[in-house]
């Protein structure tokens, strides 16, 4: 689900290229880190000083949800079939699936309305070798909380998911900040952090390489958090509390996180210094700065860091992708500090519109594309569009080739096969968002 509204005129238009394209000027794409990084660092030292830090291999081994997995076929049926379908059509190719847990007694992440899925990156963006701490091959899901506003806003959980169990747990992801004692303390993350305002940030894309988490903020760019950083509640004995759901961050000396146990922190941000224009300059002609909808890695030659702009059908242009050397955004393993900026190397206006996950494998582009809220008598399966390859530093990506996708499908992230000096196409990733029709899959591109 993405932050522009999918109109009527929106859902006729999808598929049909948009008249014109936004401006393309590299420099429109340039990321700084953003004048508060200084404050979230000394912040995230008083926290480590306060609360236990753990890793990802702890947190797979307490994962306290189990959903589940299915080779060769869809988890989920609902996902991938349409009634309004004719059965002569191509179906959705799936090679692997992972289903939500669907516990009517309990936690229902299959169904739930007040978190909707987002975001898809794994631990082969992470790691060359595809494995994290010896034996660790984590998928991990950003979700946001759908309503509320300010700290009611419970912003973005990450899922840490085994795709050979099934087992799954929740992370929370948290803005930190000195209370009103002085002291460090968090809240929820979201597209406005004043006290009291904002809601939950989108998290429409994110890339976990290294030990960096990079989370897209669509207006700004990316939030990014450090897996070195996490924090456990439970852990903190009479200093935290996993049972509360209403609150959040430090209140007389407890830590809260909506009833979570983990609480992730950002670290850093880093934001566009393109002008963003008028108001109603989003996805036009005008429409200098770029928004962050999703997020993805090519480890094609040198990695990285791609995103892009989802742009409703009944807009004048199709949205933009972009691409940053991952590597310029650290020096010596650590995140460059306030100013440092990082310069795209590439930029594309889109072929389609409603594009909601992008990623690059060898010069060819893979674009999600949804339909929005399933309506009857509408093809609702999404699309999965292969681009014609590309060399040039700026341009429009021409459709090649296009298979189906789930219903509602969303970011993308790329799996290669091959060798890690060597790597080959491989899967694709994908996550589907709508109550009942929700999977993680990946699937084999044309």
């Amino acid at each position: 689900m993405t932050t522009l509204t999918v109109t009527a005129a929106g859902l006729a238009a999808v598929g049909a290229p948009a008249a014109s394209a936004a401006p393309l000027d590299l420099s429109n794409f340039t990321l700084q880190v953003a004048d508060n990084a200084g404050y979230l660092k000394s912040n995230v030292a008083g926290l480590d000083t306060a609360l236990p830090n753990v890793g990802v291999g702890d947190i797979m081994a307490e994962a306290n949800r189990k959903g589940t997995v299915t080779n060769g076929a869809a988890c989920n049926s609902a996902a991938v079939t349409d009634p309004d379908r004719p059965d002569d059509k191509p179906k959705v190719s799936v090679t692997k699936s992972f289903c939500w847990q669907n516990d009517p007694n309990g936690e229902d992440d299959r169904n739930t309305k007040n978190w909707y899925p987002q975001g898809v990156t794994t631990v082969a963006d992470a790691q060359a070798d595809q494995v994290w701490g010896g034996s660790n091959q984590p998928l991990l899901v950003s979700w946001y909380f759908k309503g509320g506003v300010g700290n009611t806003a419970k912003g973005t959980r990450v899922s840490f998911i085994d795709p050979n169990t099934g087992s799954y747990r929740h992370v929370l992801l948290a803005h930190p900040f000195h209370n009103s004692a002085g002291n460090a303390s968090y809240t929820s993350l979201r597209n406005n952090q004043t006290a009291g305002e904002g809601s939950s940030l989108h998290a429409g894309g994110m890339v976990w390489y290294g030990n960096f988490l990079y989370v897209a903020d669509t207006a700004r760019g990316f939030r990014v958090f450090d897996m070195r950083h996490i924090y456990d509640l439970k852990a903190a004995g009479d200093k935290g509390n996993v049972t509360d759901q209403d609150k959040v961050g430090r209140n007389d000396g407890v830590f809260y996180g909506y009833g979570y146990r983990y609480v992730m922190p950002e670290v850093t941000q880093w934001e566009h210094t393109a002008s963003t224009g008028p108001a109603d300059s989003e996805c036009t002609q005008n429409d200098g700065a770029p928004n962050f909808s999703f997020a993805s890695l090519d480890r094609s030659g040198t990695d990285h860091l791609v995103s892009g702009e989802y742009c409703d059908g009944a807009l004048p242009t199709n949205g933009r992708v972009a691409a940053w050397k991952i590597g310029d955004a650290t020096v010596d393993g650590e995140q460059r500090t306030a100013g440092s900026r990082m310069y795209a190397d590439a930029a594309y206006s889109l072929p389609r519109s409603n594009i909601q996950g992008a990623t690059r494998f060898n010069g060819r582009w893979y674009l999600s594309q949804s339909h929005g809220e399933p309506v009857a008598g509408q093809d609702d399966l999404g699309e999965l569009h292969t681009t014609s390859a590309v060399t040039s530093p700026t341009g429009t990506l021409q459709v090649a080739k296009t298979q189906p996708a789930a219903i509602g499908c969303e970011d993308l992230s790329h799996w290669p096969a091959g060798s890690e000096d060597s790597p080959t196409l491989g899967t694709i990733w994908s996550v589907s968002e709508h109550p009942d029709r929700r999977m993680v899959y990946a699937t084999l591109p044309q």
